[in-house]
């Protein structure tokens, strides 16, 4: 059974400020694909120290885009943001093994996630529904 709260429709300011808030993230995560894919010298160097060869930097970019692309658009936004989690998690899993400081380094891809999720969370009412927020205590 839906209650009322779950199937009202969302207000235009929510929905504007869900989407301002995806367009953020958006513009970083493209920005951060493509200069993987330039594999530009900043780039470069971050792959050294992290050990890792500097060729793997465009198909890494590709695969973030794509991920990004599939974001962007409504029907594929929840597997996007899923394969984008994953892609996250695993720069989490770089940045802790070569002890990069946990709060600014290390955790910064932990809320580049949160904020992906929230956003399609405030806009996308699948998702509402998929995973209700209820306020007060649980039935």
């Amino acid at each position: 059974m839906v209650d009322a709260a779950q199937s009202a429709p969302q207000s235009k300011t929510k929905a504007r400020i869900a989407h301002a808030i995806a367009g953020i993230v958006i513009l970083f995560l493209l920005f951060d694909s493509v200069i993987h894919i330039l594999a530009i010298t900043p780039v470069v160097e971050s792959f050294n120290q992290l050990g890792y060869p500097a060729h793997l930097s465009p198909g890494l970019g590709i695969f973030e885009l794509i991920c990004l692309i599939m974001y962007v658009i409504p029907r594929t936004s929840v597997l996007g943001t899923i394969l984008l989690t994953g892609y996250l998690g695993g720069a989490v899993a770089v940045q802790l093994r070569v002890g990069a400081p946990l709060l600014s380094t290390a955790l910064f891809p932990v809320y580049v996630g949160v904020v992906l999720w929230g956003a399609l969370y405030m806009r996308d009412s699948r998702l509402r529904t998929l995973v209700p927020l209820r306020q007060g205590k649980y039935e």
